[in-house]
């Protein structure tokens, strides 16, 4: 069915397209080509997915279409009660402006519609009356969207649906997550066949595949793109007075000054970090070098609690608050339109990321978004550098959907035995419509059924395992206290345990992980929530404090939060490194010309389509450096593959150090690396089984079989009234993978540990592609009498966790001092920049 304008709809809803637009025009505003379409393709019965820049009107162009259909029904005098439009976002925080944004047009149109939340912040009092009584637009999230089906009534409560909205999409799709509302969407469209499902998404390469992830299987998607390009326009900050960035790190306090220097209160600016550790430390040192900002000044991460990230939003809508330290917290949904500036604290490791950021500043349709990159060591000079290349290329990373999960099919399945029941085939077939499960066996099916009724083949002795029952064919949840349970416990969102922080008064502050808070002592000093607290005694987990005075800098490092360098900016970054020789020095070539030049003195710089590899010795033994630009999880997997190929060659201890660059394998005993270097070691032959050897995949794989337990409900969270710790939680994941492994060793939810592992820890299948990309370009040997300093870095990551951080500090300045260009000449330049090897050719 074509997709064209508002006549395409047909005169059924041509009044309610009027009153639409109606409204627009009484706001001064005109609807984008890209809205009239969306509208157009949703009443004519279409579902499909927008995609279109920040800024654009995404909400209005994804709700104006329903918002017609209803406006319709008003005028012809009757409007279908009961839950119409379900408007699903993945964050929590931002529903209440988007049920303002959504209430806007119905209460001036008259319309006598009810628009609520529903999200776990929702008052118990709203809450109670949604029991009774749905609202005809419903903003939620997946998590509730999910509680919603475990009712008994779902099938009655949610057949009148005619429209969901899927916001900011892409980053839900490449998630379990993805899998959970992909599942949940195929549920609805059994209980209601009439509804079209919309999509609202950032700029993806790959919106067909997100799109049909959106839609279901069965269905053929709409993909609009708004003709409404927002250029992100880059620029680095660099030290000024002659100073250099260091060689290595991730901090970047370095440019604290430099920072504080290019901030105003007057310019609204969201500064931006990688982690929460490296917010907290920027906040502190902003808060030292400008105490003055303070009234002005906040910090914003997900660990802190509710109510202050609350009044942080509120405080930059509003203008009270003028300067934000955050983390991705604000990387989504919530709109701050007299924002002007945001700084980038370190690389974002992705392209989308850095765009997705950068978007945060002038909110407004073909607005050019600005931002400051502030790089925390030379090489992301060079990282920065590429992601400029990137962007003017167009390049971006796709988002592919998570392969049918079968521990997130399992707590489906759960689900709907709590909403009203399922029959085996009528399921069956339901879940195949979703596009993440369109090729799910009979077989896994029945597997993950068993699961649910005794446990499969291991745990039947265990009454707990018994949830669902069938009757006549029908599947359900008689016991309540299993239906309690399943409910406190639904959704696919896992961290490491973490342990409440409280004033000594009361009052929250947040959540920290619990492994830090065992390490600290009673009367301890630590920062926490931009604050200098100290603990004053840990009960009934909750941590409580005391305001404290003095300094610190002893700070919570979260898990979890060092992000490797995506694939596209893995390619773009070679390329940039080669194409840095050979342009014009800009301002960034100038800055990273010291560093290069001390590179290609000390060993060489490697072409687009070459892999530098670096032999050297050292007191501490002898180093073999390779350097493929891979990200931290791919370079770990090949230092670990390497390791075990090289120890077949010669019996020898390998330790592994890596990082985004390159990855260091290092003999504390005499070991002949160049002659076992060529094209036979990164064979991509055997690969799979090398690398599941090469690493304690065993161990890995228990270590993540916890997840797996706790989305699949095969280890409980929450019970009523009380949680678990983590340690509580591992204990129990860890005796039932074990049981499984004895006993069942082709568990369906043990393969799929196993399988996240080499794909979490080494990203398996990039892996093999860059062993396939190393073996069809050339290795670039190099014999260097000391390390570079591309493998500098490396070095650092193993001497950080032996040297206190100022000896580390000096050692660093020396070697940095000792390196600089200006020296004489290296000898490790013997060989005239090294020698080549086609990896074609045997070595």
């Amino acid at each position: 069915m074509p997709v064209g304008t508002k006549s395409t709809a047909g005169n059924e809803h041509a009044r309610g397209l009027e009153m639409v637009e109606g409204w627009f025009a009484s706001r001064g505003w005109e609807p984008w080509e890209f809205q009239r379409l969306a509208w157009a393709a949703f009443l004519s019965g279409r579902s499909g997915l927008i995609q279109v820049s920040t800024g654009a009107g995404k909400t209005y162009g994804a709700f104006g279409g329903p918002l017609a259909m209803l406006c319709s029904e008003h005028a012809r005098g009757h409007v279908r009660r009961g839950l119409r439009v379900l408007y699903v976002s993945p964050l929590r925080a931002v529903s209440r402006d988007v049920e303002m944004a959504l209430s806007e047009p119905v209460i001036e149109l008259g319309l006598p519609l009810r628009v609520e939340s529903r999200t776990g912040d929702t008052s118990d009092a709203v809450k109670r009356r949604q029991k009774s009584s749905l609202p005809e637009v419903l903003v939620t999230t997946p998590e509730s969207l999910t509680l919603l089906l475990t009712r008994p009534d779902a099938p009655e409560l949610l057949s009148g649906c005619d429209a969901v909205i899927l916001d900011e999409w892409h980053e839900l799709v490449a998630s379990k997550r993805g899998s959970q509302t992909e599942l949940a969407l195929t549920r609805l469209r059994g209980f209601s066949p009439r509804m079209r499902t919309w999509a609202v998404s950032a700029t993806l390469p790959n919106a067909a595949v997100a799109a049909r992830a959106a839609v279901g299987a069965r269905d053929t998607p709409v993909v609009i793109e708004g003709d409404m390009p927002r250029p992100v326009e880059l620029d680095v900050l660099l030290p000024r007075g002659g100073r250099t960035l260091p060689w290595a790190g991730h901090l970047g306090l370095v440019m604290a000054e430099d920072v504080a220097a290019s901030l105003s209160p007057s310019a609204p600016s969201l500064v931006f970090t990688n982690t929460r550790s490296q917010a907290e430390r920027w906040y502190s040192a902003l808060r030292v070098l400008r105490p003055e900002w303070e009234p002005v000044m906040a910090l914003h991460h997900g660990s802190i609690d509710r109510g202050e990230r609350t009044r942080v939003e509120q405080g930059l809508k509003d203008g009270c608050v003028r300067i934000v330290v955050a983390t991705s917290s604000l990387d989504l949904g919530v709109d701050f339109a007299p924002l002007e500036r945001v700084l980038q604290i370190g690389s974002p490791k992705g392209i989308a990321r850095l765009v997705q950021r950068a978007g945060r500043s002038s909110h407004r349709p073909r607005t050019p978004c600005r931002v400051t990159c502030v790089p925390t060591h030379m090489m992301e000079v060079v990282e920065f550098m590429a992601t400029r290349n990137a962007l003017a290329r167009g390049e971006i990373e796709p988002r592919e959907p998570s392969p049918k999960p079968i521990d997130v099919l399992v707590q489906h399945l759960v689900t709907c035995a709590l909403g009203g029941g399922f029959t085996r085939e009528a399921l069956l077939a339901e879940v195949r419509g979703a596009a993440s499960f369109e090729d799910l066996t009979a077989e896994e099916f029945d597997w993950a059924l068993s699961m649910v009724t005794h446990g499969g083949e291991s745990l039947r002795a265990y009454e707990s395992f018994h949830k669902v029952v069938e009757r006549d064919g029908l599947f359900t949840v008689p016991d309540r206290r299993i239906a309690a349970i399943h409910r406190l416990n639904v959704g696919t969102i896992t961290s490491d345990g973490t342990i409440e922080v409280k004033y000594t008064s009361g009052r929250s502050l947040g959540r920290i992980e619990e492994d830090f808070i065992a390490r600290l002592r009673e009367g301890q000093k630590f920062v926490f929530a931009g604050k200098v607290l100290t603990l004053a005694r840990f009960r009934d987990l909750v941590a409580y404090v005391r305001p404290a005075t003095g300094k610190t800098t002893f700070t919570p490092i979260w898990s979890g939060t060092r992000l490797p360098i995506s694939e596209s900016l893995s390619q773009a970054i070679r390329r940039s490194l080669s194409e840095a020789q050979a342009t014009d020095p800009d301002a960034l070539s100038r800055a990273i010309r010291p560093f290069l030049e001390t590179q290609r003195r000390t060993s060489a710089i490697p072409g687009a389509d070459e892999t530098l590899v670096e032999i050297t010795r050292t007191r501490e033994g002898h180093h073999l450096f390779v350097f493929p630009f891979e990200g931290r999880l791919v370079n770990a997997g090949l230092g670990a593959v390497l390791a075990l190929r090289l120890s077949r060659r010669a019996p020898a201890t390998f330790s592994v150090a890596a990082n985004d660059y390159g990855v260091e394998v290092l003999s504390a005993e005499p070991f002949d690396f160049e002659h076992c270097v060529g094209p036979g070691l990164f064979s991509p032959e055997g690969l799979a089984s090398d690398a599941a050897e090469s690493a304690n995949t065993n161990f890995l794989a228990k270590l993540q079989f916890r997840e797996i337990a706790r989305v699949s409900g095969l280890v409980v969270q929450s019970y009523p009234g009380r949680g678990r710790t983590a340690k509580q939680l591992q204990a129990g994941s860890s005796l039932i993978f074990d049981v499984l492994s004895e006993f069942e060793p082709r568990n369906l939810l043990l393969r799929q540990a196993t399988s996240e592992v080499m794909s979490r820890h080494y990203e398996a299948g990039r892996l093999d592609r860059t062993f396939r990309r190393i073996v069809g370009g050339s290795l670039r040997i190099v014999r260097t009498a000391r390390p570079s300093p591309l493998s500098f870095p490396l070095l650092i990551e193993r001497l950080a966790g032996r040297l206190s951080s100022r000896s580390l500090l000096e050692r660093i300045e020396a070697m940095r001092r000792e390196w600089e260009p200006g020296c004489e000449e290296d000898s490790a330049h013997s060989s005239a920049g090294g020698r080549r090897r086609r990896a074609s050719r045997s070595s």
